[in-house]
């Protein structure tokens, strides 16, 4: 059965990166929640400038804990479960602005649920919050590694209001009771910053957990504060990344599948798309992130 309490402490995790003002504004809406049980865990990761003073200011109860180093998404929110002491942690990017009921709502899962692994609420974009972005994932597909979410850009008139079993959390906002962490593992930080939560709720599923999608509750995104929504970043890891999750994660199979269509279809489809627009340092990281798994090799399937 379900140990999912009506009072259990909540410990939000979120990584403050050269953001602090986002971060903020974040902070002051968990002071909305009308669930109180709840502890912030801010991780700073290795900012130009210290956000203490912002954050203080913001969420005066926050716990801030600094690292010394940039240790990517999955680094810096194992950090902060280190440091965490709820029942329940529930991890989500600075970049977004919660709804006062969200905690409830992804606690509820819990309680009904006694084999969630991982519930993640239903997203909205901050600037057209009457627009979806997150309803579920759709399953990553094995030719191109790609997958895509469900109900993205359409307008919510309550098509996706129930809940359903998905197949990954959304990493900008999902809860994992504290007892599955221990038994899983921490978040795979090899990835860095992107499909470590595929990764992460893949091990899950072997486990015989399942990912949870929960229409009863919301949280606003504002998309890519972070690293930028074309940033020379995100093409290496998003590239670098989709590789390795393919290998850890699939069978010999589908895995040769994937590796003949990315040969002979996404390299040089991507390269020509990057010199067509004459993007040169996109194209280097994109051929970085391919260099990179070639030079290690050995980062197999767990």
């Amino acid at each position: 059965m379900s140990t999912a309490g009506k009072n259990s402490l909540v410990s939000i995790i979120t990584i403050n990166y050269n953001n602090a003002d986002i971060t903020c504004d974040m902070l002051r809406s968990v002071k909305h929640l009308s669930y109180k049980n709840v502890e912030v865990i801010v991780v700073d990761n290795a900012s130009k400038e210290d956000p203490t003073e912002k954050i203080m200011n913001a969420y005066p109860a926050a716990k801030i804990i600094k690292s010394n180093k940039n240790l990517g998404f999955a680094g810096g929110n194992n950090l902060g479960i280190k440091e965490a002491k709820g029942e329940y942690f529930f991890f989500v990017n600075n970049d977004t602005e919660m709804t006062p009921n969200l905690i409830e709502g992804l606690l509820d899962i819990f309680e009904k649920y006694p084999d969630a692994g991982v519930a993640s609420p239903k997203f909205h974009y901050y600037y057209s919050p009457d627009t979806i972005e997150f309803a579920g994932y759709k399953k990553v597909n094995i030719f191109n590694g790609r997958n895509s979410m469900i109900g993205c850009r359409t307008i919510d008139n309550g098509q996706y209001n129930k809940v359903s079993v998905t197949n990954y959390a959304h990493g900008g906002a999902m809860m994992v009771p504290a007892k599955v962490v221990r038994e899983i593992g921490l978040m795979p930080e090899v990835y860095f910053l992107y499909y470590e939560e595929f990764d992460w709720c893949e091990q899950m599923k072997r486990k015989g957990y399942k990912i949870y999608y929960q229409s009863n509750a919301l949280i606003y995104h504002k998309e890519s504060m972070s690293v930028g929504k074309n940033s020379v970043l995100k093409t290496f890891y998003l590239n670098r990344n989709r590789i390795l999750f393919m290998r850890r994660n699939v069978k010999p199979l589908p895995l040769f599948v994937f590796t003949m269509y990315y040969t002979f279809i996404t390299l040089p489809k991507n390269v020509f798309t990057f010199l067509i627009k004459n993007e040169r340092d996109h194209l280097k990281a994109f051929w970085k992130g391919l260099q990179w798994n070639l030079a290690n090799h050995k980062v197999k399937n767990i």
